[in-house]
């Protein structure tokens, strides 16, 4: 079922469909592949353009060509040219990777472009490969957002070139590390293979000297064969071999091989190709080598490339007829893969993953993991704010692709890999954090439409609301001004939800009333010091916090009621006791369940027990820096830290406050217990303990980082336990999949470490944890955005929050990564932890829940009180449901998404591992039923990307050693019933009745 969510907004921008160009009998696929030659060594050449969705330049200025000062680069230009150079020699082929770019340059095209590209595409001389919005990163990216963004870029190609359009091959060939989850992912969306660029130079070693550059990827044991995937390393990088760039960008001289003329080559270009040519099949099992002769923003002059591989391929292929075993050939990635496949050997396995990556001694590529962590948690959010969009559009039936589109596209853009990563120019950052800006603008757009339609249960409209976007700094322009308003929390998880709401407000005396007008329990809490001293607020009046638990059915939202009263009325509301700490004398916060310690003398928390379970570990907090290497990057010894690189100038960091005690108060009330401490000017936390919760809230704030001592700063947080861990630590990959650590260890390499802090670290997207087996405890920390993290000793945790440097690292960027913040004087960054101790077993069920509740967590909107709340409760819904219940807690919804006019994309996902306890069992789940206001009649199941019906997916068969992988095993879907397995995401497209 190929219908589409582009349709008003796409059929109007792109004016494309399958009427305007109609698909008929086709040669895409393998069968447009130009013919090899057995018995010979089969080149193929792969003409490609690497274009970043944003790095040095903003999208639309690399888009455009603007601002050459910086970069000479035009992607319209490349596309223009290409197409061109491509209707010369049928033979010629060129794959294109970005559809943010193809996007933009296609709308722009006149008719008679459009046809000539259709026709391209049809015959497999215009390919495809990727195919979403971006090349994401593998590191700080979330699965959500990455299946997100390649479902808006499948869509698009769907809907403008049919079948042919779907990519076959993956292409990951400039991100820094390659992760586990996301090979998986590229199986589930149907890919034949995978080929990338970077590897680990001494895992590059190895694998040329065992011809192991090509392997099976067993990229999810939990789903088995059908996560298998081919995977490639690139021989240059993504580069050509040298002295044949023959793109104006590049300084090699073209062929010259005219005999009448005095400058002439031929015969020197012709043995330098042969050698490298030969040299490199030795490092590989077939009679096929892939060179790709393009590289970053290459081909705007495509004629310069063409004009000069017609005369190499000519040329090599003479050479046949005497003897000569070299065939070169136009190809692309999937014609090479088919060739291999046709090659029917057995090839190596990979099991593990490509982390952390470092090019060179001294250089491993784990800075981005932290880089820029502001945007990082922005894009998080966004992601939220996304799903969100999502269901209100399809409850309301708001048709709203528009909109939702422009919530869509920015979140996609942000995935690629100079964008999360923080690895782009403070220009271009700047630019991203503008896009998804715009972007939440469209979300607060629709939301108030969408509560227009499900608000009323009369016909008055219901009030504008409105958002705050500066609740994690205590500031809200409505809370602080209204003395009555309501608070409406939707909640986009498939399960009832409790949470806690804090409302920055300017009094000391509310009253909030439920969806029902039941009385709601409340703490005030005044605003810390340090907060108020956060410069993006000096505009709020705010001076406490007002604090509610909430409780929201699944896919639902609630509107509670805030009024303002007089501090003497007889109100159920209670004004916080602070307690000031005493230096010398223990201290402690508990509740029912859950207990944390100080140590007196210190101030640091020394322990937390878990009252239900009877397990106490020592945890002892605190906060470090790393100096950040300088140097001018001209050798390794001079290998600075920067953007990418995470390079300390010591391996032992150093205290934010040389081991001084800190200064603490408590704040207790009946809702909730904080522990406010200063451990020096720029580094604070208030650690939490709600009512009833079982785990400890830790909300960090760090900056502004000091550099009047002109060196650059790297902060971490360490929390040092008392348990025997074997220097085994455990990281998610992408936020699903659990990856195994070791300390100082690679499983296919025998690692010689030059970095023992920055080569240990690995991406941590949502938890990292350490256990204890003999005693059966673990202590897990889960994050609110991508981290770099590890545990350099045994029993130890340590993530990095915040980087302010000084030197450029020499990977491109050309600028050092010194956020300044509003202010001039340094970027404050906060954000929350959250620690659990517990029993293996419990510990994986409370992970696996709170990750995903921290990431679909409840989005608010405020309106205008200007009615009684019994009368808003007469007008308006205030406790609406999508569902009827909840699904079972080891399940997932992670889409749902208007599809057609009687269709929804639904994605449902099993969200535990094997072996993971109780919940790692199959579940079945029906859809009939399973909503409020419709009902679901039919299910087709579709590839994870939504682009195929999974009945017609038909992917290669590979021989791995000690394995044989099979094509995808269509599981027939019997009726309404849906089962999933461990770690199983099912994309569906679910036929429904008219909305009641």
């Amino acid at each position: 079922m190929m219908t589409g969510v582009f349709c008003i907004f796409l059929s109007f921008l792109l004016v494309v469909g399958n009427q305007a160009y109609p698909f008929h009998s086709q040669s895409c696929g393998y069968e447009s592949c130009n013919p090899v030659k057995d018995g010979m060594i089969n080149v193929h050449l792969v003409p490609h353009t690497h274009d970043d969705v944003g790095w040095l330049k903003t999208v639309d200025q690399y888009f455009y060509g603007a601002k050459t000062k910086i970069q000479n680069a035009g992607v319209q230009y490349i596309l223009d040219s290409v197409i061109q150079e491509l209707l010369k020699d049928p033979s010629r082929r060129f794959i294109y990777v970005e559809m943010a770019f193809f996007w933009r340059w296609w709308h722009q095209q006149h008719d008679h472009t459009r046809h000539i590209v259709q026709k391209l595409v049809k015959e497999g001389r215009l390919e495809f490969i990727l195919g979403g919005w971006t090349m994401n990163d593998e590191a700080a990216t979330h699965y959500s957002a990455i299946i997100d963004q390649h479902t808006l870029g499948f869509e698009f190609l769907s809907k403008t070139f049919g079948e042919c359009g779907r990519p076959r091959v993956a292409w990951q060939i400039d991100p820094f590390g390659h992760s586990k989850e996301m090979a998986s992912l590229f199986a589930g969306m149907g890919f034949d293979g995978l080929f990338f660029g970077r590897a680990d130079y001494q895992d590059i070693v190895k694998r040329v000297l065992n011809k192991d550059m090509e392997m099976v990827w067993k990229a999810n044991q939990n789903i088995g064969e059908e996560a298998d995937l081919f995977t490639g390393i690139l021989l240059n990088g993504y580069n050509p071999p040298p002295g044949f760039c023959f793109d104006e960008l590049c300084q090699d001289d073209p062929i010259m091989d005219d005999p009448r003329l005095k400058e002439n080559n031929l015969n020197e270009k012709l043995i330098l190709f042969s050698t490298w040519v030969m040299m490199k099949s030795l490092t590989l099992r077939t009679k096929h080598i892939m060179l790709t002769m393009g590289s970053d923003f290459q081909y705007s002059n495509a004629n310069t490339w063409y004009k000069n591989l017609d005369k190499l391929i000519k040329h090599i292929n003479a050479k046949q007829a005497k003897g000569s075993k070299l065939n070169l050939i136009y190809s692309t990635p999937s014609c090479y893969l088919y060739q291999l496949n046709r090659a029917n050997i057995t090839w190596p396995v990979k099991t593990d993953d490509f982390f952390p990556y470092a090019d060179r001694l001294h250089s491993y590529w784990t800075g981005y993991f932290t880089s820029r962590p502001a945007i990082k948690q922005f894009i998080r959010e966004s992601s939220n704010l996304f799903q969100v969009s999502r269901h209100l559009d399809v409850f309301a039936q708001l048709q709203n692709h528009i909109d939702l589109f422009r919530v869509w596209e920015p979140l996609s853009i942000a995935q690629h890999h100079d964008a999360v990563t923080g690895t782009e120019k403070q220009a271009v950052a700047n630019d991203y954090t503008a896009r998804l800006t715009a972007g939440a603008e469209s979300y607060q757009k629709l939301t108030n439409a969408a509560y227009t339609k499900l608000l009323p249960k009369t016909e008055e409209t219901p009030p504008a609301h409105y958002f705050c976007s500066l609740l994690n700094i205590s500031m809200c322009e409505i809370t602080e001004h209204l003395n009555e308003f309501t608070v409406t929390l939707y909640n986009p998880l498939a399960q009832l939800v409790s949470n806690w709401v804090r409302l920055p407000v300017v009094g000391s005396s509310y009253t909030v009333l439920g969806p029902d007008l039941n009385s709601v329990q409340t703490q005030v809490i005044t605003i810390s010091s340090s907060t108020k001293r956060i410069p993006e607020r000096r505009l709020s009046k705010a001076q406490n916090i007002l604090v509610f638990e909430v409780k929201i059915r699944p896919l639902g939202f609630a509107t509670y009621f805030v009024q303002t009263t007089k501090s003497d009325d007889a109100i159920q509301r209670t004004l916080s006791q602070v307690i000031p700490v005493d230096l010398g004398t223990d201290f402690e916060i508990k509740n029912d369940k859950i207990s944390i310690s100080f140590n007196g003398k210190t101030g640091r928390m020394q322990g937390i027990s878990n009252l239900e379970s009877k397990i106490s570990a020592s945890v002892v907090q605190d906060y470090y820096y790393y100096i950040g290497h300088p140097g001018n990057n001209s050798d390794t010894d001079t290998q600075a830290s920067n953007n990418y690189i995470f390079r300390p100038l010591n391996n032992t960091p150093s205290s934010v406050n040389y081991l001084m005690p800190v200064k603490s108060h408590i704040v207790k009330g009946p809702l909730v217990q904080e522990v406010h401490q200063v451990f020096c000017p720029w580094i604070t936390q208030v650690i939490r303990l709600y009512k009833g919760s079982n785990f400890a809230e830790v909300e960090w704030t760090a900056g502004s980082i000091p550099i009047n001592d002109d060196k650059g700063k790297e902060i971490v947080v360490s929390y040092q336990t008392n348990l025997k861990t074997n220097n085994m630590f455990y990281t998610d990959a992408n936020g699903r999949q659990i990856m195994e650590r070791k300390l100082n260890y690679r499983p296919t390499w025998t690692l010689k470490i030059s970095e023992p802090i920055s080569g240990n670290y690995y991406p941590v997207n949502t938890k990292i944890f350490i256990k204890d087996v003999e005693k059966d405890v673990q202590f897990t920390v889960l994050t609110d955005r991508s981290q770099g993290g590890s545990s350099l000793r045994d029993g130890h945790v340590e993530l990095m929050l915040h980087r302010r440097l000084l030197f450029d690292d020499g990977r491109g960027v050309g600028e050092p990564l010194n956020e300044t913040g509003v202010d001039g004087h340094g970027l404050i960054i906060r954000g929350k932890h959250l620690l659990y101790v517990d029993t293996k077993e419990n510990s994986t069920v409370f992970h696996r829940h709170q990750a995903i509740e921290n990431f679909l967590h409840p989005t608010i909107a405020f309106a205008e009180l200007k009615m009684s709340p019994k009368e808003w409760k007469d007008k308006f819904n205030t406790n609406w449901a999508a569902m009827k219940s909840s699904l079972p807690s080891n399940v997932n919804l992670l889409t749902l998404q208007q599809w057609g006019k009687s269709t929804l994309l639904l994605r449902l996902e099993h969200v535990f591992e094997q072996g993971e306890g109780t919940f790692s069992k199959s579940v079945t789940i029906s859809l009939k039923n399973l909503f409020i206001h419709f009902n679901a009649t039919a299910v087709e199941e579709l590839v994870l990307g939504a682009n195929l019906n999974l009945s017609d997916l038909h992917r290669l068969k590979w021989k791995a050693d000690g394995y044989h992988t099979n094509n995808h095993y269509f599981k027939k879907q019997e009726g309404l019933e849906i089962t999933l397995s461990p770690m199983e995401i099912k994309t569906l497209a679910v036929t429904i009745t008219d909305f009641f």
